[in-house]
């Protein structure tokens, strides 16, 4: 008996493999992964891990010896490198073939990077695996001066880590805000605001035409005519879907992720893709999307895992993510264009408040901002159509909105 085979040793392929034993499937499982390490959650490798106050090994999904006290086969250190699939099988870097019954590309998204003079001096990092963090951190604790090009999460939760071990820091934004793109101008400013009265050196509307620096190693950025000094650079400008393996097996597959249905299942049933690089179906939307965020990994990890076993369960839960940025927790829940008008519940310059994105109406997404034990209620209010003057009113319970 072949079993399953899942491609890819991050969250999701955690959950695949765990949930597969917790649903009383008993038949071989491999899981094959191209770093060393065993599967952990990436969130803290830009947050508490980086800045120094979560512990390495709070990072893994499961304990080292999990693996092996539940009969799953691991293959840790080796890449996945071609899928047969009319024999079900995936070669593996090591030269062996591994036999299939249902195979999961779990393959996640790599760091875009920037295609600029300089961009591979020594200095200049990327975010995404553990190893990178462990090098930035080790570069922070060394150098003063550190140059965020990007004001996405990952770069604006770096630029905190490092302002909260004293780095000097200047984040270099090409749009008119960090974030603008996701939240809309009037939330995005909130967040500029907040880096800004940390002391970050935001610097918005600006691109990057390369890096500068004699003997190897980065000592500048170079914005239009001027050289912005960095001893760091961590580049964060978006990820890219890890679609080679499957476009090579023919498998429908492009720059927004590996094409699955409602289940998680390609054109081909005996092949699953799940994470950050699968473009999948959303019943509840309507359409189909690629979220590299935490809590999906973990749900589409489940999900996978339960079509393999034959359950009836799909796509239909909103997106949800959070970031936390010095004193400032949030949690996003639902799937809004920066366009949509937003509603704020609350007083933005208190640093506790709510905010709804509506279209036509209906409340497409909602973001909680250091207001707890709510985002329950906030995921059941989208889709909703909700008057907006009662959205505003704090005086009305979010249960009787």
């Amino acid at each position: 008996m072949a079993g399953t085979v899942v491609v890819g040793a991050g969250l999701a392929a955690a959950h695949v493999v765990s949930t597969l034993r917790d649903e009383g499937d008993d038949r071989p499982i491999t899981l094959v992964g191209d770093e060393t390490d065993r599967p952990y959650e990436r969130p803290p490798l830009s947050k508490g891990y980086l800045q120094g106050t979560a512990e390495r090994g709070s990072v893994f999904v499961h304990d080292a010896d999990w693996y092996t006290e539940h009969d799953v086969t691991t293959r840790f250190g080796t890449t996945a490198n071609r899928i047969d699939r009319a024999a079900r099988t995936v070669a593996l870097s090591d030269g062996t073939e591994l036999g299939y019954d249902h195979l999961v590309l779990a393959t996640g998204s790599s760091p875009r990077l920037l295609d600029v003079p300089g961009a591979w001096l020594g200095g200049v990092h990327t975010v995404r695996r553990l190893t990178d963090s462990d090098a930035l951190r080790d570069e922070l604790a060394r150098r003063g001066r550190l140059v965020v090009v990007g004001g996405g999460w990952i770069g604006l939760e770096v630029a905190a880590a490092a302002r909260l071990v004293g780095v000097e820091v200047t984040v270099l934004e090409y749009a008119a805000q960090p974030l603008l793109r996701v939240l809309g101008p009037e939330i995005a400013s909130h967040f500029a605001e907040l880096h800004r009265s940390h002391g970050v050196d935001l610097r918005t509307g600006v691109g990057v035409d390369g890096f500068e620096g004699p003997d190897c190693r980065v000592t500048g950025v170079r914005v239009g005519g001027d050289l912005v000094p960095a001893d760091v650079v961590l580049v964060g400008v978006g990820a890219a879907p890890n679609v080679a393996l499957a476009s090579a097996a023919g498998l429908a597959a492009d720059a927004r992720g590996v094409l699955v249905d409602a289940q998680l299942r390609t054109a081909d049933p005996a092949v699953l893709a799940a994470g950050d690089v699968a473009n999948a179906h959303n019943t509840v939307l309507g359409h189909s999307l690629r979220v590299e965020h935490w809590d999906n990994a973990i749900r589409q990890g489940d999900l996978a895992a339960r079509s393999i076993i034959g359950r009836p369960d799909v796509y239909d839960w909103q997106p949800y993510f959070y970031t936390d940025q010095y004193d400032l927790g949030m949690e996003y829940v639902g799937y809004a264009d920066a366009d949509d008008p937003v509603v704020v519940r609350g007083d933005r310059a208190s640093g506790e408040f709510m905010a709804f994105w509506l279209r036509d109406g209906h409340v497409r997404a909602a973001m909680n901002v250091n207001v707890w034990d709510v985002n329950d209620r906030l995921r059941a209010l989208v889709g909703r159509v909700v008057d907006p003057a009662r959205l505003r009113d704090e005086k009305i319970p979010l249960e009787e909105l």
